[in-house]
């Protein structure tokens, strides 16, 4: 995502930080608009992945041959795990149980 384009990929560490920060401070309002944003972040980057991918090879002028190199580009593992982090945040959020955790300090 970084390779993208590189302000989009700071924008999307630069939630995930606020988020961090956020979880640490225990504010649970924004988490929940974190939480969300970086799932909207996550599909809206998925989507400008796909469509680089469609359209790189659009020089060539045999679409046939565009489109089965299109398809021989393959996706690393790293776009799972962002949108299983995403999922798994709305998930914490959405569940209602108390934080039974106390330090003492």
């Amino acid at each position: 995502m970084y390779q993208l384009n590189k302000p989009y990929g700071l924008v999307f560490l630069l939630i995930a930080v606020v988020g961090i920060i956020a979880t640490v401070f225990s504010n649970i309002k924004l988490i929940s608009l974190i939480a969300w944003i970086t799932l909207g972040l996550t599909i809206i980057f998925y989507i400008a992945a796909l469509f680089r991918i469609h359209t790189s090879f659009s020089f060539i002028p045999f679409h046939s041959l565009a489109g089965y190199l299109s398809d021989k580009i393959r996706f690393k593992w790293g776009w799972y795990v962002l949108c299983i982090g995403s999922v798994l945040a709305i998930v914490g959020v959405l569940s209602n149980r108390k934080n039974n955790i106390k330090l003492d300090v």
